[in-house]
């Protein structure tokens, strides 16, 4: 099996640009209308989709290696640290501040170089204990020696499938030498290509022990950044690769095991970002209907309970709500919960969803 990097003219990638010039442009074209769209909204509604973006980015760039994060702990790291005035705030563990911050950094910072100890700090931030899981990594630190040889699995024990085989840990010093380089003095080349280029170069690279992944995908979205020349993120690659979860491992796989021609990368890159923007829509339609609902709600105002766990099921609250959800995250007693939703259900604005007896549970009306 030979592998990507093991040809003999490896960095030098080629593609087929005739081929690739009608999805970027047409990838470019729905980039640049939902920028255009995204100025042309208020600061506050502008605001509310960048949270909501950047929510599902580190939600779902976690959970294609796995990971499963607190939805709300990651949306009040990330207001935080916008500086956003959010209801519903709670309390934020390390790890999700580190994945957070990560992914801010790649985004908010963009147009700064891409260097090493910016990378090991990135490293440093996803695994604050030192640990993956229960086994001791590398932190901060290209992978060594010990490592070799790293391949990327699955299966079970036994009868494992190697997908991949990562280059020696002594070649990767220099390997990561030539890509930062690289980012950091693009040639001519689009950007949104740079930004798929980027991302199979590094995790081709495979430079740490883990987090190869979600660090290639913060490249990417810098990348993607520095084509729109600004920080805010109104659309979710991690989203949209999380959705097509086999076809980018399918993809990457045969990509990394041929030649050095990656047309065909570069194509599913291109469909996946195109899918993404496109899937974006959802979320200003949601944004648009909770605006809309609260701006039709101001002759009888709601308790400050009410407002909370309203927005947070605009927000897209994780499993059912009932009297004892609503009395946990309001920290209200059952009785006064269940008032509260008897008002909301009265005024058309909830509904019993089937079920009842104590596993009766509440669910936004069609407004």
């Amino acid at each position: 099996m030979t592998y990507i990097h093991q040809n003999k003219d490896w960095p030098k990638m080629a593609w087929d640009a005739e081929r690739l010039a009608g999805p970027l442009a047409a990838v470019r074209h729905r980039q640049g209308r939902l920028i255009g769209r995204m100025e042309g909204l208020g600061f506050s509604l502008r605001n509310e989709a960048v949270l909501q973006t950047l929510t599902e980015d580190v939600l779902k760039s976690n959970e294609i290696e796995g990971e499963k994060l607190d939805r709300d702990q990651v949306r009040s790291s990330i207001a935080r640290r916008l500086g956003l005035d959010v209801g519903g705030l709670v309390a934020v563990d390390r790890h999700v501040e580190g994945v957070v911050e990560t992914m801010l950094d790649a985004t908010g910072h963009y147009a700064d170089p891409l260097s090493q100890d910016r990378l090991f700090a990135w490293h440093a931030a996803l695994f604050p204990t030192g640990r993956s899981g229960m086994a001791k990594i590398a932190v901060g630190r290209w992978r060594g020696v010990q490592s070799d040889p790293l391949q990327v699995v699955s299966g079970p024990i036994g009868r494992e499938k190697v997908h991949y085989q990562a280059p020696e840990a002594k070649r990767v010093p220099k390997e990561m030498r030539a890509f930062l380089k690289w980012f950091n003095t693009l040639p001519a080349i689009d950007p949104v290509l740079a930004a798929g280029l980027a991302h199979l170069w590094f995790v081709t690279i495979h430079p740490f022990e883990d987090g190869n992944g979600r660090i290639a995908r913060a490249i990417a979205d810098m990348a993607l950044a520095r084509s729109e020349k600004s920080s805010q993120r109104f659309y979710s690659m991690s989203a949209q690769i999380r959705l097509e979860r086999k076809a980018y491992y399918d993809t990457l796989e045969k990509t990394q095991k041929g030649g050095l021609d990656i047309t065909p990368w570069l194509e599913w890159f291109l469909g996946c970002l195109d899918r993404a923007i496109e899937g974006a829509e959802g979320v200003l339609a949601g944004i648009f209907h909770k605006a809309r609902f609260w701006e039709s709600r101001t002759k009888k105002p709601f308790n400050e309970r009410q407002r909370s766990i309203l927005n947070r099921l605009f927000d897209g609250l994780e499993g059912k709500l009932t009297t004892s959800k609503w009395a946990k995250l309001a920290k209200c007693s059952q009785d006064t919960a269940l008032r509260d939703i008897d008002d909301l259900v009265k005024r058309g604005v909830l509904v019993k969803e089937p079920g009842g007896g104590r596993s009766t549970s509440y669910a936004l009306a069609d407004l």
